[in-house]
């Protein structure tokens, strides 16, 4: 056993450094500015869907080395549309792939400012092509924009409705002996629900029910005149086909043709002027045109700058899980993040920010240091709000004190609530023979201990502390959008509302993408053409994303999330990820159930 353990060991080690030392080889050869791409006149901008839309810029920019990219900022591809749309150079767009959600991209806030780019560039006059084979709600809602939809002979459209199925633990615990005791207010704050039941209460079904069906109408109602249908005559070819085979798709009008990929590319090639040669159509990857395009076509005839220049607008992305600290990849770190706030403040270059947030919360404290610094800003310059696919909980407790929110129709906000969570591991750690004891100087020196369940006496001190936070988050929410607090109270109580209902009962100023929030913080501002837009977290460079890799990874391994085995395995790493985030120290928090997944 020894032999193989340091056999393992010495692979493992050299595997390691291997990794790393590629990695330094990479980070060498990609440190250089790409140059500009070039493509020939009359080319078709690709856009290949297969890939994360996500809201903020990759933290690196692995596109020096060419090949595909696995991200793309959500700004990038508007922009990079609708400078297309106005270059003479670009003939049409070509939509294809499947998208690739991960973490908190590619959801329908911000597949619809994707769709509203595109209908933007069909607006132009030029042509969109897609392509569908195996295209689910979220790729189909994309491609419906075009102006030629075209699906695989043998190709299906994924598209039976959304649902939401989440995963409860309570079993599990029992079975292996982990307690959990909650104490919350609001009736529909449902986040603890996964470690206490085995179903959803009638609560949470409820709202989730409503929730689904706004999201739903919002999609159909999209979709419904870019296809010359109504959403009923949608509704009904989903509900009679459930998956709907090409035949089907084409005789609903869903689609306007079936064919061959081969032969779309054919009639591309006629397009663009190389029909019977064996190069491909004329075409430039919407990801290397974005990267002219930020000259070509930001909102209000603003330019994208890093410079030192006066009369800067700051787009700061709150994107993830809300932690204490400085957070991780992915997180948005209560210390980090209102350290940037901060920077900002002070900067006095800096004529507005945008905050936009794509979070479902999660630490109360966190989300108080951060709206902290957005109070501060406040009194200096406009803070404007963009609402992404989720801006719920601490979230919307980041939000609230914005100056104008917008989001968008099938944002998932609200879930006004509070909740605290403990667990302890006593009948587990008693099953193997593990006992606890201890000494105190006080009555509740003990009371974050694992070791044992709560007593009565220290779960009310909970309870008043959750009561407390809840209260102040109703007040702040009052304060911050002028209601009363009874209004507030009406429609907390944990629940989670869509953007569209959301402005109805407000909570949302105006129905828009982050565009329209640029424009009005500019006006806000007081800054005519050409002001400049600056992004945070900022890009960094290759080197220093390895040696930050480095420190928070090794010696972690990469594991296939490909087939079954993987996507289960995927799930069940996803939901713990959202556990380990409850990790404030005083056990409170303000965020959406970890499970609220829609598909």
């Amino acid at each position: 056993m020894l032999g193989s353990l340091v056999a393992l060991a010495v692979f493992t080690g050299g595997c390691v450094v291997l990794l790393f030392g590629t990695l330094a080889v990479l980070a060498s050869l990609g440190g250089g500015e790409r140059a500009a791409p070039t493509f020939e006149r009359g080319s078709y901008l690709v856009f290949d869907l297969s890939a994360n839309i996500s809201d903020a810029p990759p933290s690196v920019d692995l596109g020096s080395f060419g090949g595909h990219t696995d991200t793309l900022q959500l700004r990038a591809i508007t922009h990079a549309l609708r400078a297309a749309a106005a270059d003479n150079r670009i003939a049409g767009v070509f939509v294809a792939g499947e998208l690739t959600p991960s973490a908190f991209g590619s959801g329908y806030a911000a597949l619809r400012e994707v769709r509203e780019a595109l209908l933007d560039f069909r607006a132009s006059g030029k042509p969109i092509t897609a392509y569908l084979t195996y295209a689910t709600t979220k790729s189909y809602y994309i491609a419906s924009a075009a102006t030629d939809l075209v699906i695989d002979p043998y190709g299906m459209i994924l598209m039976p409705g959304l649902a939401s199925e989440p995963a409860f633990f309570a079993g599990a615990f029992e079975k292996y002996g982990v307690n959990v005791q909650v104490t919350r207010v609001g009736k529909y704050k449902s986040a603890v629900e996964p470690f206490i039941r085995r179903e959803m209460s009638p609560e949470n079904r409820e709202e989730i029910q409503a929730l689904l069906a706004d999201l739903w109408n919002g999609i159909l109602s999209d979709i419904a005149p870019s296809r010359g249908l109504t959403p009923d005559k949608i509704q009904a070819t989903v509900d009679s086909e459930g998956l709907i085979r090409a035949e089907a798709a084409t005789a609903s009008h869903l689609v306007d043709r079936a064919a061959y990929r081969d032969q779309v590319y054919d009639a591309l090639k006629l397009k663009t002027g190389r029909e019977g040669s064996e190069r491909p159509f004329k075409q430039v990857a919407i990801a290397d045109y974005a990267r002219i395009a930020k000259d070509l076509a930001e909102p209000a005839g603003a330019e994208t700058s890093t410079g030192r220049g006066r009369g800067r607008i700051a787009v700061v992305y709150a994107e993830g899980e809300i932690v204490d600290g400085e957070g991780d990849t992915g997180e948005v770190g209560g210390t980090s993040f209102s350290r940037e706030l901060r920077k900002l403040r002070q900067d006095d270059d800096v004529k507005a920010i945008v905050l936009r947030v794509n979070s479902p919360g999660g630490s109360a404290f966190a989300s108080e240091v951060i709206q902290r610094e957005v109070r501060l800003i406040k009194k200096s310059k406009p803070v404007i709000i963009s609402m992404g696919t989720y801006a719920a909980s601490g979230g919307y407790w980041i939000a609230a004190y914005g100056d104008r929110i917008f989001a968008e129709p099938t944002t998932i906000t609200g879930s006004i609530g509070v909740f605290g969570i403990q667990f302890d591991v006593q009948k587990l750690a008693n099953n193997f023979g593990v006992t606890f004891d201890s000494v105190k100087t006080g009555k509740f020196a003990d009371a974050l201990t694992v070791s044992r369940p709560k007593t009565a006496e220290e779960l009310a001190v909970f309870q008043r502390m959750v009561d407390w936070i809840y209260h102040e988050f109703v007040g702040k929410v009052a304060e911050g959008r002028k209601l009363t607090r009874e209004a507030v109270e009406e429609i907390a109580q944990g629940r989670v509302w869509s953007g569209a209902e959301a402005q109805k009962l407000g909570l949302v100023d105006e129905l828009g993408g982050l565009d329209a929030a640029i424009v009005y913080a500019a006006h806000q501002a007081g800054l005519a053409a050409p002001y400049r837009l600056i992004e945070y977290p900022r890009r960094k460079d290759l080197l220093e994303a390895i040696q930050e890799f480095v420190e928070r990874n090794a010696p972690r391994y990469a594991r296939s999330q490909s087939g079954l085995s993987g996507q289960i395995a995927g799930r069940i790493e996803q939901e713990l990820k959202a556990l380990n985030a409850f990790r404030d120290p005083r056990g409170v928090y303000a965020r959406l159930p970890i499970n609220l997944s829609i598909r």
